[in-house]
């Protein structure tokens, strides 16, 4: 009887998610077949524990961005708005850098501009912008808390803009544009 009987391999999302991690790193994008080989696992099982491919992607991206903007926090060397902007700065430069980044937006840019502009990747974008605001204007004081939000909001959007160009308008980024913009957000009074 025991011969009869599969095994079966319990996966948890954070371990698919971290797994996914690795294959966008060396290929830019996520094939579900590849990944539930990697696993050992059955794409049913591997749909089952995701739920799908956009929302596993969505997860990769964005565990991928928020270990990119935790070294760009450790780095950062001003404070106020300069500081806001370093973290932007360094964030970026290194986001338009990575190769496997640049493949996905190139390969899947409908799949990209929807993750990365309307979706779970975006929400979270903000939420940490909000994040980044709230500490530089506690110390500095330079935002009032009641309108953190809708400030985060634009910022991300200003940075999108610059960040993700190709897939908006099919225009090349101007970062100088974006930040001088971004600039003009964060110094805009309440």
């Amino acid at each position: 009887m025991r011969g009869a009987r599969a095994s079966r391999r319990v996966v948890t999302r954070s371990h698919v998610v971290h797994r996914a991690c690795g294959l966008f790193l060396r290929h830019g994008t996520v094939d579900m077949d590849a990944l539930a080989q990697d696993l050992a696992v059955s794409r049913a099982t591997l749909y089952r524990v995701v739920g799908s491919r956009d929302g596993l992607l969505a997860d990769v991206l964005w565990e991928l961005g928020d270990h990119l903007l935790d070294r760009a926090r450790h780095r950062r060397t001003g404070t106020g708005v300069d500081g806001v902007l370093e973290i932007t700065r360094y964030f970026v430069t290194a986001l338009r850098g990575s190769a496997p980044f640049r493949d996905f937006l190139r390969a899947e840019p409908e799949t990209a501009r929807r993750l990365l502009t309307g979706g779970r990747v975006h929400r979270r974008a903000v939420l940490a912008q909000r994040s980044i605001l709230l500490e530089a204007g506690e110390r500095d004081r330079l935002w009032p808390r009641s309108g953190i939000d809708d400030l985060a909001y634009l910022y991300v959007r200003v940075v999108e803009s610059a960040l993700y160009a190709e897939l908006l308008s099919n225009r090349r980024p101007d970062l100088g544009l974006a930040e001088r913009t971004a600039r003009a957000v964060l110094r805009q009074t309440p």
